[in-house]
């Protein structure tokens, strides 16, 4: 993200500092209550020992990575801190249950942008997706709410992709008919290639379309839906 706005300094610092604060506050709160949501669905299914960690909590001290957060900050992708669960102790079993516990994250962000777009939607606040040039306060508060609800949509999307180690994987595996769930999951070991490879193609242009291309029409249908309705 640092990457993406530092153009914006040399125009205006104000401006970029107003960016990195809304940034900073959406990646956030998308991180907090995607991984809080992991570790509560994971004590309803009856394993208690991310609540045990402390992880059954909104603070965020407790949900950040130090190196992810970096990475979420400067290049716009990075990781908070996984959740542990075991998955044989879900009350659904490992399958199911672990499928209900990956689906928590990226349903959460999901349901917490619906809630942050009412103001939007309802024009109780402008929507802005660029940083305002002065600073009404109206404007900012807009700016600002339009980016929490845009990241928050953007990591619900990015982990629902069924690739490990994103929460789409698991989700995969607990619908896929038996058999195939077995297949699919011996890719796993090669998943973290696959996500990095498909994020080097975007960042460097070695193919017509990158992850991002992918991805932005969803995140694009969802924001609209939200802010604007269907």
């Amino acid at each position: 993200m640092l990457l993406s706005l530092w153009p914006l300094i040399s125009v205006s610092p104000l401006a970029f500092l107003v960016a990195m604060v809304a940034t900073a506050v959406g990646l956030l709160t998308a991180v907090t209550v995607h991984e809080a949501s992991h570790a509560f669905t994971a004590r309803w299914q009856g394993d208690g020992l991310a609540c045990g960690l402390g992880r059954c909590t909104l603070n965020p001290i407790r949900h950040l990575d130090p190196v992810g957060t970096v990475m979420m900050l400067v290049v716009g992708f990075g990781w908070g801190k996984p959740v542990p669960v075991r998955e044989n102790w879900l009350r659904s079993g490992p399958r199911t249950g672990g499928a209900l516990v990956s689906l928590a994250g990226p349903a959460s962000n999901f349901a917490f942008a619906a809630v942050a777009s009412l103001p939007l939607r309802f024009d109780v606040l402008p929507v802005r997706l660029s940083v305002p040039v002065g600073m009404d306060p109206l404007q900012l508060a807009g700016y600002l709410l339009a980016t929490i609800v845009l990241l928050n949509i953007l990591l619900g999307v990015f982990n629902l992709l069924p690739i490990a180690p994103l929460d789409g994987f698991k989700v995969a595996l607990g619908i896929l008919p038996r058999q195939a769930a077995v297949n699919f999951a011996r890719l796993e070991p090669y998943g973290p290639g696959i996500l990095m490879l498909l994020l080097m193609v975007g960042y460097l242009n070695f193919a017509p379309f990158g992850l991002g291309d992918l991805l932005n029409p969803v995140v694009t249908f969802v924001m609209r839906t939200l802010v604007i309705g269907p």
